[in-house]
């Protein structure tokens, strides 16, 4: 029988001590695994390329190179494996401007562990991870007006509204690839349309809109 192969995770933390502590959280895990660790966002952005992680954990405040640079840099450079953000900070600002800048989760240090090792094994599945407490401001930030909102998925295709559908449900490119026998990079091209036409910057910061404008249309 084929068994899937560990998540590949990379941490990227400028305190050793978390690393530590999250690497042997993690060693218990049978379907995660720990493949590289960065303590400075040049550092991360070398490993990155050479591992190509399913998984990557980053801290916002480090010395040197931030958090955000290090996400934009990553993201610029071609990696797609799913980047979550894994801090003490919980300011409004932060947590969107990670969403905008292309994380696909964000995770607060104070968590639970069993709940942190949790909410990774779901974002390696593809979904999107927020802390409970930070949802609330992420979904206040991106909320449009209704009535803008309906004319901009008007100007979708019935196709990019699918994907769009299938994105709010927290599903990856490569999961909706294969629900909707297409290439992932159909989906990629796609999800780059409707970004366009309706003024987001990333597929989670879509994902939220989506949900608002469902929940605002019932």
């Amino acid at each position: 029988m084929f068994e899937e192969k560990p998540a590949k995770i990379m941490m990227v933390d400028d305190h050793p001590l978390l690393r530590k502590g999250l690497n042997q959280l993690i060693e218990f895990e049978d379907d995660l695994e720990v493949v590289g660790e960065a303590s400075s966002g040049q550092e991360a952005i070398k490993l990155a390329l050479e591992l190509e992680p399913d998984l990557i954990t980053l801290d916002l405040n480090m010395q040197g190179m931030d958090g955000l640079e290090t996400l934009k840099q990553l993201r610029d450079k071609g990696v797609d494996a799913r980047i979550i953000m894994l801090t003490v900070s919980d300011n409004d600002e932060d947590v969107v401007e990670a969403i905008r800048c292309g994380a696909d989760g964000y995770l607060l240090k104070d968590m639970d562990p069993e709940e942190i090792i949790e909410k990774l094994r779901e974002a390696s599945l593809g979904k999107m991870v927020m802390s409970a407490k930070l949802t609330e401001i992420l979904a206040t930030a991106l909320r449009k007006p209704e009535r803008a909102g309906s004319r901009a998925l008007a100007s979708l295709t019935s196709r990019e509204l699918e994907i769009l559908k299938l994105i709010a449900k927290g599903m990856s490119n490569k999961l909706i690839a294969r629900e909707l026998d297409i290439s992932d990079g159909t989906v990629k091209v796609h999800v780059k349309h409707f970004l366009k036409k309706l003024n987001l910057r990333s597929r989670v910061e879509a994902a939220v809109w989506m949900v608002n404008h469902q929940k605002g249309a019932q």
